[in-house]
């Protein structure tokens, strides 16, 4: 994928701009996603996401290639996302974090892989709407993009480590709304299981 979008850069940068619709097209979905879980609101992820192609159009020269063209777009909707929120000066969500511990979020990661995929995917969307903005791009990477940590630290600009602290905590409270959300007794039932295994 890598070596086929930078066909498709190259092609930009010698003049062709029917080859930006390209990657427009094979970006589009995700980087509104990543857009919408930021701004919360449709109308304001639609104009993030066409300001990140602006801004990617514009910028494409300082492209260097040395991470995925993918990992640069996601970091490029991210600032513009985080920009767009500062100048609103938008009042954030906040979610009270239980002090889960590292078992329980281990517990919720078992239980849900024990939900059927669909089912798992909506729970998972319709909790990270109720998450602060960041919270919620980070795990829309770590859960549906399925990216490392070394990508989502070039993508948000943090050291790994500090994005592994960063998505325990996202996912604390991501627990605390599904555990809300999902059928405690699918979780009870895990949690009973997950303590027999360590008695």
């Amino acid at each position: 994928m890598t070596t086929n979008d930078q066909v498709y850069i190259e092609a930009i940068l010698n003049g062709d701009a029917n080859a930006f619709a390209v990657l427009v097209d094979r970006y589009k979905d995700l980087v509104f996603t990543l857009a919408l879980r930021m701004m919360k609101h449709t109308e304001e992820a639609e104009e993030a996401a066409q300001d990140t192609f602006i801004k990617v159009y514009k910028s494409l020269k300082k492209f260097k290639g040395d991470s995925k063209f993918s990992t640069w777009i996601y970091r490029v909707a991210y600032n513009t996302c985080l920009d767009r929120l500062k100048k609103n000066k938008r009042q954030q969500y906040t979610v009270e974090i239980n002090e889960y511990t590292e078992h329980q979020v281990k517990t919720l990661d078992n239980a849900l892989d024990q939900i059927e995929a669909k089912e798992k995917e909506q729970a998972i969307q319709d909790c990270l709407a109720l998450l602060p903005s960041e919270d919620s791009f980070l795990l829309t990477l770590y859960y549906f993009e399925e990216l490392s940590l070394e990508e989502i630290a070039k993508i948000v600009g943090l050291k790994p480590n500090n994005v592994k602290v960063k998505l325990f905590r996202s996912r604390k409270k991501l627990a605390t709304i599904l555990k809300s959300k999902l059928d405690n007794d699918i979780i009870e039932s895990y949690e009973g299981t997950y303590r027999a295994a360590y008695r």
